[in-house]
């Protein structure tokens, strides 16, 4: 108990020096998810409130229910190019219905630790991930200067001046919410010709509303919903987990991988519950928090609370906000998500990572799928792993008297049955064979039939042959799938 209460006053209390960096940095947060959550609504087809509403609820509850501080989780682009053939279909509330659904797969998926699926990501993947992210942020801002006055390259200019120089003079305020309210101040003052928030989409009134989606609880709607709901939990949990790598990585800190699926489900179940789409973790918001300070659950609870604030009592005034002061704080995340050492590491680290990492970063920002990307990745490196692991089997033969000796050495599986069989392959017939796979290991069936085979075709050549050295997992793996031999381990006839 005391380790918990501990624990909790860690993640909510952590101190008043930190505290206020928490509470700033969620500040700054929250004005940036406001662009953002509206963007998203339009890709989803949707009134830009159920993205804001998305980005509230789901921001305060995976801050209760979250398994890594400090990570900030909203309405997502991810999330809502999936659902947009939903909506335009079956309406907005069959995007609820799958809202909950999506919600409800990913507590299972933390129940039955899927979470740990992240173990066969590797290093190159995660770095493509967040390159390729970093210039999909980039590119986002894009429209933002086409079409537009002088006033508007000056801002982000001066923004990003900001944003960079003023820690020089002191960290206590985050940069970039210095750079917003400086921008903000002169562009309503001066009066510029620049876009601003209210021209993204209108800024919902009020708070939101607890109500049921308006479906009917029949089959099928489940067969509706049922394959974007399984699409939604898959893509949110993949981006989540992730994002909360990368955190760990920042903040030289651990999360909790299995609470932030469920934790994940839990507030994806209360976004639509209250008129939000579904989301997940968001890595550029997720950079801006953790860059302005913020690492704790404060931070996150914060950008919700103060999100919802802004829309209930100032809407008006954050209409007002120029695009080009949210634009400069975006740049400035692509360019501090990018991995710049990745590039020079290109010569340095072995070209199969290095393949592996641009392959990542091609897919993403070809498809702008990050799913599409990652998988990618993890399949090329799968294949590459099972390359090098091919590439260290051999097989080495003695022969004295008219008994052959096969030195086995290396692992055996599915990719280098063809090396072991070929061994064996176009040698002169000895009266005895012994194979000795104390050097080895046998891994699938693949490797018990290729052993098979051998055996069967040398008995029936006549010649006589044992199989020594097995260790005790490829005994077991012979004694229960091989046809001609058992190993003989349990009685000690064989070595191993």
């Amino acid at each position: 108990m005391a380790d918990f209460l501990s624990s909790l006053r860690a993640e909510w209390l952590p101190g008043r020096v930190q505290a206020r960096r928490d509470l700033l940095a969620g500040i700054v947060v929250a004005l940036a998810l406001i662009p953002e959550a509206i963007g998203f609504s339009i890709i989803a087809g949707v009134d830009p409130r159920v993205g804001l509403y998305a980005s509230v609820t789901i921001a305060m509850v995976i801050a209760l229910l979250g398994g890594r501080p400090a990570m900030i989780s909203a309405a997502t682009a991810a999330v809502a190019v999936v659902v947009t053939p939903l909506v335009r279909d079956h309406g907005l509330s069959y995007l609820f219905a799958a809202t909950v659904l999506m919600g409800l797969f990913q507590i299972i998926a933390g129940l039955i630790r899927l979470d740990l699926l992240m173990q066969f990501v590797s290093r190159s993947v995660i770095t493509g991930f967040v390159n390729a992210l970093a210039i999909l942020i980039f590119m986002a801002q894009l429209p933002q200067f086409t079409g537009v006055t002088w006033e508007t390259y000056a801002m982000v200019g001066g923004g990003l001046a900001i944003i960079y120089l003023f820690p020089r003079l002191t960290k206590a305020v985050p940069s970039p919410l210095v750079a917003i309210l400086v921008l903000a101040g002169l562009s309503i003052w001066l009066g510029l010709p620049v876009r601003t928030v209210a021209d993204m989409g209108h800024l919902p009134e009020g708070l939101p509303s607890f109500a049921l989606p308006s479906v009917p609880l029949t089959l099928e709607t489940l067969q509706i919903i049922l394959p974007y709901s399984l699409t939604m939990a898959a893509v949110g949990l993949l981006e989540s987990m992730l994002t909360a790598q990368i955190v760990d990585d920042m903040t030289d800190s651990e999360g909790d991988r299995r609470r932030e699926c469920m934790g994940q489900g839990g507030a994806n179940i209360v976004a639509a519950l209250f008129g939000g789409m579904g989301g997940c973790a968001m890595i550029g918001q997720t950079v801006i928090n953790v860059s302005s300070g913020g690492r704790s659950r404060l931070s996150t609870f914060t950008a919700g609370a103060f999100l919802l604030f802004l829309l209930a009592v100032l809407g008006p005034w954050v209409g007002r906000i120029p695009m080009p002061a949210l634009v400069a704080v975006m740049v400035m995340v692509s360019i501090g998500t990018f991995s710049w050492n990745s590039i020079p590491n290109l010569r340095r680290h072995p070209p199969t990572s290095s393949i592996v990492m641009l392959v990542t970063v091609f897919v993403v920002v070809a498809t702008r799928d990050l799913s599409k990307g990652v998988l990618a990745g993890v399949l090329l490196s799968g294949i590459f792993f099972a390359a090098k692991v091919r590439r260290m089997f051999a097989v080495e033969r003695s022969e004295a008297d008219g008994h052959a000796v096969y030195r086995v050495t290396g692992q055996l599986f599915f990719a280098s049955v063809d090396r072991f069989a070929a061994a064996f392959r176009g040698e002169e017939p000895a009266r005895r064979v012994t194979i000795d796979v104390s050097a080895a290991h046998f891994w699938d069936i693949s490797a018990v039939g290729a052993l098979d085979r051998i055996v069967a075709r040398l008995r029936g050549n006549g010649t006589e042959v044992e199989v020594i050295g097995y260790n005790r997992a490829s005994a077991d793996l012979i004694d229960r799938f091989a046809l001609h031999d058992r190993t003989g381990v349990e009685t000690g006839a064989i070595p191993h």
